[in-house]
């Protein structure tokens, strides 16, 4: 079998509510997840010991990671796989990236086992919280850590989606350790909805408030996860080009990516 690929899909948190710290230390959250139809790119060859080579503009500041999820898939299914990822996603961004580099890593062993993706499905949350909402990449509501996922009910397939990233990584740990620890209520519908985490966020990179007041024409603009990503949706496709064209401009140095919802 030659080299396989799959797309890492860039994954979004349309509201995000904080109801509880467990415990453990872990969060009881409410959130809706959506799905790009853009991210990272993964290839894969059978190989006689697993590798990783990286490329792409993120790819050195992935490769300053001491553990890379790819590679932990791998290695818990038990797989040799010579990988290539092409990481276009900022890291610690909010956007899901290694959570969804795992997933895709587990849809392509399937692939070359000729496996059903169902039979590789019982690994993403051993990986990761996000990581099986990641795996099928489809909108859909999660509860628990994120894991406990049920479908969302509506097609927001092609809905136009700015991302802008101020390309300040962001620790998903010390944005919930700022959490306030209240509980604003359930989330119900997540047009209505909100990210409790904004402000634990912005007290951490102040250019978050920057970002969102920037796509505060859109009709809906967050941050997306634990940042410090944040989106807009849009009703047409022109209307994001023009939101991006101007902010590109106004700040050169920021990431943004012009894509629609899957």
């Amino acid at each position: 079998m030659g080299t396989l690929q799959e797309t890492a899909y860039a994954k979004l948190n349309l509201a995000l509510h904080v109801r509880a710290r467990e415990a453990d230390g872990y969060h009881r959250i409410e959130t809706v997840f959506a799905f790009c139809e853009d991210g990272d790119l993964l290839f894969g060859r059978e190989s006689e010991r697993p590798s990783l080579d990286l490329t792409g503009p993120f790819a050195r500041e992935l490769a300053a990671e001491s553990e890379n999820l790819v590679l932990r898939a791998a290695a818990m299914v038990g797989a040799r796989i010579a990988f290539s990822l092409d990481k276009r996603l900022p890291i610690a961004s909010g956007l899901g990236g290694g959570s969804a580099d795992a997933a895709a890593a587990l849809r392509l062993i399937a692939r070359m086992r000729g496996l059903a993706f169902e039979d590789v499905f019982g690994f993403a949350a051993a990986i990761g919280a996000d990581v099986p909402a990641c795996f099928f990449s489809q909108s859909a509501r999660g509860e628990g850590r994120g894991d406990v996922l049920q479908p969302l009910g509506e097609d927001l397939a092609g809905t136009p989606v700015l991302l802008v990233n101020p390309r300040r990584p962001l620790s998903t740990a010390a944005v919930f350790a700022g959490w306030d620890g209240r509980d604003r209520g359930p989330l119900g519908d997540w047009r209505a909805g909100r990210n409790d985490l904004e402000a634990a966020a912005i007290a951490l990179v102040p250019e978050i408030g920057a970002v969102l007041e920037a796509l505060s024409s859109a009709g809906i603009a967050r941050m997306s996860g634990s940042g410090a990503t944040c989106f807009a949706l849009f009703e047409q496709v022109g209307a994001r080009d023009a939101a991006g064209e101007a902010i590109a401009a106004a700040h050169p140095d920021w990431w943004l990516m012009r894509t629609r919802l899957r």
